[in-house]
């Protein structure tokens, strides 16, 4: 990477938590000129508008996020334990960005007044429900899980709850929610396991 590109990048590694946490609304270029020590026009020369840079840093924070929590789950043989692994590594593993995650803060914040930062999130979750989907695909494949369960139901559910139980979790200041939904989840993958 040029020098250029190294200022770029860097701009969004240190403009990702400051969205993460406040959002776009509540994040001012004034804050990423702060956390970056560049000039207005260090940042404009890089970056056509705040949209684009919350847009760079929505898709660094998701890509840092999503490989941690798929971290080791190839490994995992069998597909009901890559998805308990799944269910385990985001219960378990502490954020990476300060604020919760990414996926969640960004959808909440860019609903109704973003499109770009909203269609952003979409190809996240999609692509999170994808993966999560064809795990249960291949187990139905190799007789590990049920025919009749559906696998796009068991990605929502999985998504829904975890997200869900972090969000109380957040609100509460502590971690039950997300270990009662560790466990829930557990139980349903037993029930569509063939064993």
């Amino acid at each position: 990477m040029g020098k250029g590109e190294l200022t770029r990048q860097r701009i969004i590694e240190e403009a990702a938590p400051i969205f993460n946490q406040r959002g776009f609304a509540g994040c001012s270029m004034q804050d990423v000129l702060d956390a970056t020590g560049l000039e207005k026009g260090g940042v404009y020369r890089h970056f056509e508008s705040k949209e684009e840079l919350a847009a760079e840093a929505f898709r660094y924070a998701w890509a840092r996020v999503a490989k941690a929590r798929r971290e080791g789950q190839d490994a995992i043989p069998g597909a009901v334990e890559k998805l308990r692994y799944s269910v385990r590594r985001f219960a378990e593993t502490p954020g990476i960005f300060p604020g919760g995650c990414p996926l969640m803060n960004t959808a909440i914040d860019a609903d109704d007044g973003n499109p770009l930062l909203r269609s952003l999130v979409c190809v996240a979750m999609k692509e999170w429900k994808a993966r999560l989907a064809s795990i249960v695909e291949d187990g139905i494949a190799e007789g590990e899980i049920r025919g009749e369960v559906k696998p796009r139901r068991i990605a929502n559910t999985i998504i829904a709850t975890l997200e869900g139980a972090l969000m109380i979790s957040r609100l509460e200041g502590n971690r039950s929610a997300v270990e009662d939904a560790r466990e829930s989840l557990e139980m349903m993958l037993g029930g569509i396991e063939i064993i």
